[in-house]
């Protein structure tokens, strides 16, 4: 088990990808602590993992990603239950694909507070719990979008765009502290999101992709997974495409 007595925390951890991380991380030995937007969609998330593995060790929270106090309290509260924070995963996030002549100012912050200002919120309030235990992981949850940009809805590739930029710049600085940063970039994933469109939307992304088919969330989790564990002890600042060669 790569994370075995490790702690972690997976914001955005409720479903799709965020939830694959989770369970990913129950496999491989941690305590995982995941953070949703709902009480309801929580307990939910908590309520199917328990139904496979009823000694799953994972608890759940819905602090307010976008304001400081809330992230502080919640990490604190993390800490003051297992002595320690090894692991934050950065997951949750939202898209929109307005063009620019219909987005409205109002969108665009909506999507930046959630991408770009929960992440440093987080990351600062754990980071801080780290570093007094001597070290730690943080891995951000990027896109593809990040490095190739999208036809609509720039705010979404904006906010990837700087999650690349905090994850690199993170990484140099907590360095010192033996905190390593770095950040996943899924391309299209079977998501809830992506299961909704239909197959005429679906067939030309596939078209784009040297694989052949689109990813699942497990895979994307197993990258996680891999910059969590010792196995990625000397990687830091890096972001990690898991998209097929889509768009390369």
């Amino acid at each position: 088990m790569l994370l075995k007595d490790k702690v972690a925390v997976v914001t955005g951890g409720t479903r799709g990808i965020g939830l694959a991380v989770v369970k990913k991380f129950l496999e491989h030995g941690a305590s995982v602590v995941l953070f949703g937007s709902r009480p309801e969609t929580v307990d939910k998330a908590i309520a199917e993992i328990k139904a496979e593995h009823p000694d799953a060790a994972v608890t759940g929270m819905s602090p307010s990603l976008t304001e400081a106090a809330s992230v502080t309290e919640a990490i604190q509260a993390v800490q003051a239950q297992y002595g320690r924070l090894d692991i934050l995963v950065n997951n949750a996030g939202i898209s929109a694909r307005e063009s620019l002549y219909n987005y409205t100012t109002e969108q665009f912050e909506k999507i930046m507070n959630l991408n770009v200002n929960a992440v440093f919120l987080c990351a600062k309030a754990a980071a801080s719990v780290m570093k007094e235990q001597g070290g730690g992981v943080i891995i951000n949850t990027s896109s593809m979008v990040s490095l190739y940009g999208q036809p609509a809805g720039c705010g979404y590739p904006a906010s990837k765009f700087a999650v690349n930029g905090l994850t690199k710049s993170l990484a140099r600085e907590l360095g010192r502290d033996n905190i390593r940063v770095n950040a996943v970039a899924p391309g299209v994933t079977r998501t809830d999101m992506v299961a909704a469109l239909p197959e005429a939307m679906i067939q030309p992304l596939v078209a784009t992709i040297p694989l052949g088919r689109i990813g699942e969330p497990e895979e994307v989790a197993n990258a996680f997974l891999f910059l969590a564990s010792d196995l990625a002890s000397y990687v830091t600042g890096e972001i990690l495409s898991v998209d097929g060669a889509a768009m390369n």
